[in-house]
């Protein structure tokens, strides 16, 4: 019997899979527990809709995070350290900080932990800070670290 799967299952295949299962099996162990229904051209119909209407919002979130990625190219946020005396620094400046300066300076809310500093920013200058907006993006947003 061929079953479309509702969720993963282990060692049989991943939700919106079509497989082909024994007859038992899918009538006392699939199909009760809500795993899986019976592949028949209406229940076929309906995944491959779900499957269209998922390659579309994936799409457009692709193309979403296109454009956040060009609109970030030309922009840059300025965080303030403290400074002892020679100029040297109090501590560093975190992934925290620097999402917290773009949603206040850019009114954009980036996830601190999409950022991938390569190492903590420990003293004043400009920085390129990359983003992984999408698993397909990776947008740099400029950091200016200025003393306060």
């Amino acid at each position: 019997m061929k079953i479309i799967l509702l969720a993963d299952v282990k060692s049989l295949g991943k939700k919106g899979e079509v497989v082909t299962v024994s007859d038992a099996y899918a009538r006392n162990q699939l199909i009760p527990k809500k795993l899986g229904v019976e592949a028949n051209n209406k229940t076929l119909n309906d995944l491959k809709l779900q499957n269209k209407h998922a390659d579309k919002v994936a799409e457009e979130n692709y193309q979403a995070a296109l454009q956040l990625a060009d609109s970030l190219k030309d922009k840059s946020v300025t965080v303030k350290m403290k400074a002892g005396e020679g100029g040297r620094t109090f501590g560093s400046v975190s992934t925290k900080e620097i999402a917290h300066a773009a949603a206040e300076q850019l009114g954009l809310e980036l996830d601190k932990k999409k950022m991938q500093l390569k190492e903590a920013i420990k003293s004043f200058g400009m920085y390129e800070v990359p983003i992984k907006i999408h698993p397909k993006v990776t947008a740099v947003l400029t950091v200016k670290v200025t003393e306060e």
